[in-house]
């Protein structure tokens, strides 16, 4: 890993702090079922590959549709699922990416939880993002999630 700038730096805390914050929000909205909103934080070409398809899903549209069908049916289940995004490592952006890439890797835990039963963890993942800034806002670019219990 190339870094331009110390870990120990402001600025890297700084960009550390922003991709926490962006993450945060990001989960939220996809919890709470705001497809659009989610959607939007991705590039507009944007990339997710999550182990549950058998191909990425690309675009912001598809993006928002994948969430608006899943979160119908987590609500028709009764069913609320929570991510919970820990263990981020922030990479500084990479020497001679000229749109200033950053990479994220962070651990996912996704928590079910039924009216009147106790919550589960249902999934344990590793998210690798490549996060870019557009108009002041970081947006993923690409998102590969795998899960610990499948190769």
């Amino acid at each position: 890993m190339s870094q331009t700038v110390s870990p120990a730096s402001a600025s890297y805390a700084a960009l550390c702090a922003e991709v926490r914050r962006f993450h945060a929000r990001q989960m939220q909205l996809l919890d709470s079922g705001e497809a659009e909103a989610w959607a939007a934080t991705f590039t507009e070409d944007g990339l997710f590959a999550p182990p549950s398809l058998p191909e990425p899903v690309r675009g912001r549209a598809a993006l928002a549709e994948g969430v608006r069908t899943a979160h119908a049916a987590l609500v028709a289940e009764g069913e609320v699922r929570r991510h919970l995004l820990t263990t981020e490592v922030v990479e500084e952006p990479v020497a001679g990416d000229a749109d200033g890439a950053v990479r994220v890797r962070s651990y996912v835990q996704v928590v079910a939880t039924r009216k009147d039963e106790e919550p589960r963890l249902i999934l344990m993942c590793v998210c690798e993002d490549v996060l870019v800034s557009e108009d002041g806002e970081w947006r993923v670019r690409e998102r590969y999630v795998t899960r610990d219990d499948r190769p």
